[in-house]
């Protein structure tokens, strides 16, 4: 026997091994899902597991090794809280579009094992994670070119029940799709969602080719591939493009080769949210308004120790020239939290801390 014969057996008495003590990590798993039922705990607890990650890694003696035993722990704890989903019936997540958005795309890295349910708005994914009927919802919530999804983030505001879960970075390459047989020197008109657009303004017009906006990417594939017109073309992903049966006449049309879609999962809150080193936390805040209390609120979250990622200011609703700010940090360890919200709530007119959640990358 050789070494990679040799190698393959031992891989496979492993694989058999591991077999069996995946079924009892799961039998486990489940007597947790039941107490998490009876007593309302969230599924999710991201301080609980940056813990256990860090304890399992710092167990093994092979140091190279550590980062890779990391990331199988991560994808073991991911299927665990898929299967607690699942037995307790929290497993269906919303977005909004049509199969290939990139919506969809993200929910489907997040959620691999969840029931899918489509909407056509983004206020309709949050109706449904408010009233019950998903207990997630997948939205984008920032592009690195095109800015902010302001819409998401007013909705936030107006859904005081719901908070940020888990957010996630998805690189995006935009691809021009056609269909069958057609080329790009056929297209007169690209048709996609305004923030795909935006991202392709570049090729557009080097190409002097005019625009529609559409609901969203896969929409506007779909549309193409009913027309059935060589003049006309959708910007969306290359997976859109097999789904609808077109094929990509161009790859990577958006301007920016680093292009990227931030995206939140939304959910009810269950507890309050338990903040560990690393870990985000987003604020809603209102300032009073006189002069320099924004910059008070600022300096307060500096010295607590908390880096502010960013900040981003929307109109109030139904309050003409007054504003609400949205604030990411990164926390930092011990017990700075409470004492910081305990400082912003003196200085703030309002405060509403939106949630405390990883920042993940997930591939398209």
């Amino acid at each position: 026997m050789d070494l990679l014969q040799q190698a393959r057996a031992e891989i496979d008495r492993v694989d058999a091994e591991m077999a069996a003590l995946f079924e009892r990590r799961m039998h486990a798993v489940a007597d947790v899902a039941r107490y998490k039922a009876k007593t309302g705990k969230p599924i999710f607890d991201p301080a609980r597991e940056t813990a256990v990650l860090d304890q399992n890694a710092a167990r093994l003696q092979d140091e190279g090794l550590r980062p890779y035993y990391r990331a199988f722990l991560q994808k073991a704890m991911d299927v665990s809280r898929a299967y607690q989903r699942a037995m307790l019936g929290r497993d269906t997540a919303a977005y909004q579009g049509v199969p290939g958005a990139w919506s969809h795309i993200a929910l489907r890295r997040l959620y691999p094992f969840a029931r899918e349910t489509a909407f056509a708005t983004w206020a309709e994914v949050f109706d449904a994670v408010q009233n019950g009927d998903a207990q997630a919802g997948v939205l984008p919530f920032e592009n690195s070119s095109a800015g902010d999804v302001s819409t998401v983030l007013d909705l936030l505001y107006t859904h005081p029940d719901l908070v940020i879960a888990r957010m996630c970075d998805l690189p995006i390459r935009q691809d021009l799709l056609g269909v069958p047989g057609g080329t790009l020197a056929q297209v007169r008109t690209v048709v996609s969602h305004t923030q795909a657009l935006a991202q392709s303004s570049a090729f557009l017009q080097q190409h002097g080719l005019a625009t529609r906006t559409w609901s969203n990417t896969a929409e506007a594939a779909r549309h193409v591939a009913e027309q059935n017109d060589p003049t006309l073309a959708a910007i969306a992903s290359a997976e859109t493009a097999g789904l609808y049966g077109l094929q990509v006449l161009a790859q990577g049309v958006n301007t920016e080769g680093d292009n990227t879609t931030r995206f939140i999962v939304i959910e009810r809150a269950a507890q309050p949210p338990v903040p560990a080193p690393g870990l985000r936390l987003a604020l809603l805040f209102t300032a009073r308004h006189e002069p320099g209390q924004l910059a008070a609120v600022l300096d307060r979250i500096g010295a607590r120790g908390f880096n502010m990622e960013c900040i981003k200011s929307r109109p109030l609703p139904h309050v003409p020239f007054e504003y609400y700010f949205y604030v990411q940090l990164v926390c930092p360890g011990g017990g700075a939290y409470a004492a910081l919200l305990d400082d912003l709530r003196a200085a703030c007119r309002t405060l509403r801390p939106l949630g405390v959640f990883p920042l993940d990358t997930v591939e398209p």
